[in-house]
């Protein structure tokens, strides 16, 4: 059975453009294209699609006022195609709280970047699918974070750990934007430098880093090449750009961005990021495989289980999609399988910040 995609777009040439591309892949099929919300919201009935691929920005209803009313009403995969300014990107990410289960940029019409595009937009729809049983109404009375608790455990975490030769490396696809921000909020100044996989277009990536910045302890940013990996910073790689960790003795480890082809259909890849930590930090790396549609990183976090670093799973409880987690786990390349409430608790245990705790803890 296809996956029936409904696309919500005001331009025309965007509807085109997408129903082509969906069209073209033999797993998944357009069964009809909105020009707005309203219009929409009877098309839906009729044709019970399961993803849905909604413009941030239309007339006659804002996509993200459709998206909360569609939220209460009938919860469902919902993807968001939002432009590459600014403002766009806010939108995006905005769209995740209400609901959404990720976002692309607007469709590519040259010729250069279309099959790029092309990959990214299915994958993302393939991952929306696969999230459908997961997908619930954001509650406004949920567990909010509070800032003074969170101080209080970084503080008490911060002292008596030597992680100098440490290095984290973690990745994620959809669902993934939530649950790094979840970790790095609990990581004390003191942690090893983390490098980050978070599959999401280019030109969101440096405004994602920024977010996490203001809401962390830790200093994040969008990576750079050849520059040092320092304690106490996080480093998200670049849209469209790998990321490896390379090391350079006593000088410590390094970023190294490229270009090279993508691997399993992605770049940044996960597989890329871990294969570069096993040789680069050996035993001396942590390894952590998140939430995300697909198989990346399963090869590479085996391969720095098998070159002696500590390595962890999401698991399927927290998991908006497990898919990435899963084939790593069916690999053998988790060394724990963990609810993403333990997952920065046990990272801190292992290094010596605080007591560690068992994998129902937090479930």
């Amino acid at each position: 059975m296809k996956i029936k995609v409904l696309i919500i777009d005001d331009s025309l040439v965007i509807r085109k453009v997408l129903k082509e591309i969906i069209d073209e892949q033999p797993d998944m099929t357009v069964v009809g294209a909105a020009p707005d919300p309203v219009v929409a919201r009877d098309m839906i009935r009729q044709l019970n699609p399961d993803v849905l691929t909604l413009d941030v920005e239309m007339p006659k209803m804002n996509g993200l006022a459709f998206l909360r009313r569609l939220m209460r009403v009938r919860p469902m995969p919902v993807v968001m195609l939002s432009s590459y300014t600014r403002e766009g990107t806010d939108l995006a990410f905005r769209a995740l709280s209400l609901g959404a289960v990720d976002f692309v940029g607007k469709p590519i019409t040259g010729q250069a970047g279309a099959e790029d595009y092309s990959r990214a937009i299915v994958e993302k729809i393939r991952g929306a699918f696969a999230a459908r049983d997961k997908i619930k109404v954001p509650d406004a009375s949920a567990e909010k974070l509070d800032e003074a608790d969170l101080a209080d455990e970084a503080l008490t975490l911060k002292d008596g750990a030597d992680s100098q030769n440490k290095v984290i490396v973690m990745a994620g696809a959809t669902g993934g934007t939530d649950v790094i921000q979840h970790i790095l909020q609990r990581m004390p100044g003191n942690c090893p430098g983390i490098l980050i996989v978070q599959q999401m277009p280019a030109g969101f990536t440096e405004m994602f880093a920024k977010r996490l910045d203001e809401l962390c302890f830790i200093a994040v940013s969008e990576a750079k090449n050849e520059e040092p990996v320092l304690p106490g910073h996080a480093y998200i790689a670049p849209g469209d750009m790998h990321l490896t960790l390379t090391n350079h003795g006593s000088r410590g480890y390094g970023i190294a961005l490229g270009q090279q082809a993508p691997v399993n259909s992605a770049r940044p890849s996960a597989d890329v990021l871990f294969r570069s930590a096993a040789t680069a930090a050996g035993k001396d790396g942590i390894g952590i495989i998140l939430t995300g549609a697909g198989s990346d990183g399963a090869e590479g976090l085996l391969e720095m289980k098998k070159a002696g670093a500590f390595t962890i799973a999401q698991d399927e409880a927290t998991s908006v999609v497990f898919g990435m987690s899963k084939e790593a786990i069916a690999k053998g390349a988790a060394a724990e399988v963990l609810p993403l409430k333990m997952i920065s608790r046990r990272v801190l245990a292992f290094l010596g910040h605080a007591p560690g705790g068992s994998a129902q803890e937090g479930s």
